[in-house]
């Protein structure tokens, strides 16, 4: 579902949420999805289940009543079930899969609210890291079921952009590495780099959006393509403080922009405190919250500029989702006055294997 909003709506929607009382907002949502006639089929279902009230709750902490939601739920499940009847059926919309690192992926339905959610915090991010509107891209993202590669067309339509697009398979690259068939999983990087350099070399182009890993793999192959871009839009779960330095001296004075999340839920990249060695990310507000929790016991959030899992709660009116426990770790950050909420920065996977793999992510 495309969604073109301008960039004085996306700051008026921006700005509003991040006035939002956390406590408030949460029970606007609770109200919402276990309201008894018009509330969401699969919170209604479970409510009977519960040994507590759940419009008795009066704040975001009291979440913690619901546990950790299990993620292999939304495998099974009719994604239409967690969206409440109060949006009138039949749905409109896309259903979002996510990439599948674990098992077969997760699905969810995305409203045209929770669209424009995402697009509004997307050209946010996009605004603050300082790419400039009406530029030419070239995007290398998955696409298909994947909600990531909806924004070719955010770029193109709300930032007035040219957009060369590239499709990533992740899957097929993550199935590449689980059989140990890597001569394969380097041709099918070879595949990808290749489609990037035959437009740079033969285009104008400002801007890549990427992943890490296909950044790395372009300066590994044409450093001299690579510094004569003016900035980089990475995604995906996995940027590292050394790759940060290699991708500022691969591309002097270029923008360097970060995303990081998945289907779920996603944060935009903040200014780094000292030069790289911090990258932090700040959640989409007060529809996403992320939580650094200890590794041992997921009911502790650790200290500040501590260690620990990274820990997802959804909090759109149109889904719910508590205390989701992600596969990767973080440092808990402490934001600045801009910002209502704790950051997560220098995320990682919690472990990296041949059942888990990161692939071009």
């Amino acid at each position: 579902m495309t969604v073109t909003m301008s960039t004085e709506v996306s700051r008026s929607l921006t700005d509003g949420w991040l006035a939002q009382d956390l406590d408030a907002w949460t029970r606007r949502v609770l109200r919402r999805h276990f309201d008894p006639e018009h509330g969401s089929p699969y919170w209604l279902k479970r409510r009977t289940e519960l040994d507590f009230d759940p419009l008795g709750l009066t704040g975001y902490e009291d979440l913690a009543a619901f546990g950790h939601f299990d993620l292999t739920a939304l495998r099974d499940l009719d994604p239409a079930d967690l969206v409440p009847t109060a949006v009138p059926r039949p749905l409109g919309g896309r259903v979002w899969e996510s990439g599948g690192t674990t098992g077969r992926p997760s699905r969810v339905f995305y409203t045209r609210d929770m669209s424009a959610h995402w697009a509004a915090w997307r050209l946010h991010g996009w605004r603050t890291s300082g790419f400039r509107p009406g530029a030419t891209w070239i995007d290398a993202c998955p696409s298909g079921p994947h909600i990531v590669g909806e924004e070719t067309d955010y770029l193109a339509d709300m930032c007035g952009s040219t957009v060369y697009s590239i499709d990533l398979d992740t899957r097929w690259i993550k199935q590449l590495i689980r059989g140990g068939r890597l001569v394969e999983m380097e041709e099918y990087v070879d595949h990808v780099v290749e489609q990037i350099t035959d437009i740079l070399d033969t285009c104008s182009v400002d801007y890549l959006r990427s992943t890490p890993a296909t950044v790395h793999a372009l300066i590994n192959r044409r450093p001299d393509l690579m510094a004569d871009l003016s900035g980089v839009y990475l995604g995906g779960t996995q940027f590292t403080s050394d790759a940060y330095r290699r991708f500022s001296e691969a591309m002097p004075g270029g923008i360097i922009g970060t995303t990081y999340g998945n289907t779920l839920g996603c944060a935009n990249g903040i200014a780094s405190p000292d030069g790289g060695a911090t990258l932090p990310y700040v959640p989409n507000y007060p529809h996403i919250t992320m939580s650094v929790v200890d590794k041992a016991d997921p009911s502790r959030v650790v200290d500040y500029d501590e260690v620990g899992r990274v820990r997802l709660t959804v909090l759109h009116e149109d889904l719910f989702l508590p205390n989701i426990l992600e596969r990767d770790q973080a440092i808990r950050f402490r934001t600045s006055e801009q910002w209502p909420c704790d950051g997560v920065a220098n995320v990682q996977p919690l472990q990296i294997s041949s059942e888990t793999p990161e692939g071009l992510y």
